[in-house]
């Protein structure tokens, strides 16, 4: 880091640090009154949008503005929503944004997070099992069951985030929820979380953040790999990130977005 480069930051630390106690006070004030109303309150629609209400509350109170481009092509029966994952912040961002009937697809390490695991239980949130295969085959088939009964779902495809921007590779499961189903796949784009909550652990930043709906999917005739394959170059193509499963062992990029999200999986 240049001279003023480092007098810069210098000067900003005691600024950025207010602004970072300031957003933890929100935070957990924010959630406190949240995790009330989801204690008491007896309906789960109820419970989502008191949920929709406290993250969009808490976004505004952290001066972190969403804009959400083209909420319309949301389709206004059962689909399943797939986005990239950059942040912790990525899933209040998308319980601010989705309509409440949506409920959320989240790795079961999450279940044993203090509070975290409450409010997502109170929110019908779906855990899945990612390193036991046996139970992880069973939470699939609990996914499977619920979306068939009409269920619409957002599952973050990549299953995890890294420090690096740019997509990972997509997992199956999202897909073949939507084939069971027979509701579109919708494709959705997060951006500036990772700036707002740096995955490295870094201060948190207020700055706008942006959720991007892009062209719903029909589920067929694709195979859930193939329906994969078409949301991850439709995402990919959005985001203006790297693919950071190209390139593993080559320094030729595959050809296209479909090679490269075949090769990653």
């Amino acid at each position: 880091m240049n001279p003023p480069a480092t007098l810069r930051a210098l000067a900003l630390a005691p600024a950025r640090l207010a602004y970072a106690l300031w957003s933890a006070l929100a935070f957990v004030g924010v959630g406190l009154a949240a995790l009330l109303l989801l204690a008491v309150l007896p309906a789960l629609a109820r419970r989502r949008s008191a949920a929709r209400a406290a993250a969009r509350a808490f976004l505004r109170l952290a001066g972190m503005p969403l804009r959400v481009r083209f909420p319309e092509r949301i389709p206004p029966g059962q689909c399943v929503v797939v986005c990239n994952h950059a942040s912790y912040l990525d899933g209040i961002v998308l319980t601010a944004a989705l309509p409440p009937r949506f409920g959320f697809v989240v790795k079961r390490e999450m279940a044993t997070v203090p509070l975290a695991g409450v409010v997502l239980r109170r929110l019908g949130s779906e855990f899945v099992e990612r390193f036991n295969r046996q139970r992880g085959a069973a939470d699939a088939r609990r996914v499977l069951r619920n979306a068939s009964n009409g269920h619409s779902l957002v599952f973050f495809p990549e299953g995890t985030f890294t420090r690096t921007p740019g997509l990972l590779k997509f997992h199956t499961g999202a897909f073949a929820t939507a084939l069971r189903a027979g509701c579109p796949v919708v494709p959705a784009v997060v951006r500036g979380t990772r700036r707002a909550l740096p995955p490295n652990g870094a201060l948190p930043l207020p700055g706008p953040l942006e959720l991007q709906i892009l062209a719903p999917l029909a589920p067929v005739p694709d195979t859930a790999a193939e329906l994969r394959d078409r949301a991850r170059a439709a995402i990919l193509a959005a985001l203006g990130e790297p693919d950071l499963t190209c390139c593993a062992d080559t320094a030729r990029p595959p050809g296209t977005a479909r090679e490269r999200s075949a090769r990653a999986s």
